[in-house]
């Protein structure tokens, strides 16, 4: 099969005889700068689409899916309201919890944390507590503890790494106390009670594991001498992605004095902050393969100069000003689509070494994951590809159009 002619000559100007060789330098150094204009491009893109995933699915693994709750009050009729939201097609599972803002101290150090009431038996089945446990099991909560060295002490479960800051273990009792007190003829009184760790949980988020912790729902009302009432209703769906429509089916079956939220509501400054972070990146990383494109021009430009009698020869053998126009754009285009491809071989192989070998880590008291992933897309994958051999090909445009103007009897005339 024969090449167009235009195809030909275009692969030939590529290679550069040796009195060319400062010109075949430029086209590989314009190879070079769109390969790592690409591979920077996919690579940062693929971190932030993997740290958005993992921070997602550890967010969703420690929070539900969905959260129900009364504006202002807490649900005393939530049982009813769990039985009416089981029903909503794609809700998965649903679990009452009770939430207070305490302090926990342990004798030497005190903490302030986040007091969760859950039932034990409902709540594995919305949150992940139960795979992140290192010691004890939520089933303890609800077991009788006999003490011979004082009264029984009800359970409570704390994250690994507020363990660390109090320095406790399971066995160990630490005082819980409420800013909510009761008053006394010495004034405000704070209301504080024991409880013994029976289980230590870690999830990976560092700033989740020092500022929860988890007793029964029972435990909590006892402690905060409420009624028989919660804060609210977690709801778990099967598909994270369409909460929208099932937030709408549950505010359909439920009373209009509930409020109905889903994750990417309860997150949404985050994720817009992640999202438009990913985007600046592209535009500013773009700008790379931008520079890299004006070694194409400045290649291109040198090519036309240089082969002036060439072009003079095709347009007086019959050769259009279009199709010269042609071979100087194929040119371009092909300096182009080799960058990008050398450009996502070196970014998929860099990201396949840190997904395997975590080479890059991260400090596990400042971000939410211990290493960096990276997770590319097809679609980033397109719009990376697609966006440098746009900017390669327009790089083509105005060299190419200057041979195409080019007079041949001028051309002669000085050769």
């Amino acid at each position: 099969m024969k090449l167009p002619f235009e195809i030909f000559i275009a692969l030939r100007y590529l290679r550069a005889k040796r009195k060319q060789a400062f010109i075949s330098i430029i086209t590989l150094i314009s190879i070079i700068g769109v390969g790592i204009g690409v591979m920077a491009l996919i690579l940062v893109l693929g971190v932030m689409t993997g740290f958005t995933d993992d921070l997602r699915d550890k967010i969703l693994g420690t929070n539900s899916h969905i959260v129900i709750s009364r504006f202002g009050a807490g649900m005393k009729d939530y049982r009813d309201v769990m039985q009416q939201v089981s029903t909503v097609p794609d809700v998965v599972a649903v679990t009452p919890f009770m939430l207070s803002q305490v302090m926990l101290s342990s004798g030497s150090n005190v903490s302030g944390v986040r007091l969760w009431g859950i039932d034990p038996g409902t709540a594995p089945s919305v949150i992940n507590i139960e795979e992140s446990m290192v010691e004890g099991s939520l089933a303890e909560l609800e077991r009788s503890r006999p003490r011979d060295d004082g009264p029984e002490l009800p359970g409570i479960v704390i994250g690994s790494e507020l363990a660390k800051v109090l320095g406790v273990y399971p066995g160990v009792s630490v005082t819980v106390l409420s800013p909510t007190g009761m008053m006394s003829p010495a004034g405000m009184m704070p209301r504080w009670k024991k409880f013994l760790i029976v289980g230590i949980f870690e999830s990976g988020m560092y700033e989740y594991d020092t500022s929860n912790a988890y007793i029964t729902i029972a435990d909590i009302q006892k402690f905060l001498k409420m009624s028989d009432e919660v804060s609210g209703i977690a709801v778990k769906v099967g598909d994270i992605y369409n909460t929208g429509r099932t937030v709408s089916s549950i505010r359909g079956v439920i009373s209009a004095t509930y409020q109905v939220r889903d994750w990417k509501e309860m997150h949404r400054n985050l994720y817009s902050a992640l999202k438009l972070e990913k985007t600046a990146m592209f535009v500013i990383l773009t700008l790379i393969i931008i520079v890299a494109a004006f070694s194409i021009v400045a290649s291109l430009v040198m090519m036309v100069n240089d082969k002036n009698r060439e072009i003079a020869v095709l347009k007086s053998m019959g050769a259009t000003s279009g199709a010269i126009m042609k071979i100087f754009m194929l040119q371009g285009l092909v300096i182009g689509c080799f960058g990008t491809a050398l450009g996502l071989a070196a970014g998929f192989t860099l990201a396949f070494l840190q997904n395997n070998y975590e080479i890059v880590k991260l400090s596990g008291d400042v971000y939410y994951i211990a290493a960096l992933t990276v997770k590319i897309s097809l679609w980033d994958t397109f719009w990376v590809a697609f966006c440098a051999i746009l900017i390669s090909f327009l790089a083509t445009i105005y060299p190419s159009r200057q041979a195409a103007i080019l007079d041949p009897v001028e051309a002669m005339r000085y050769e």
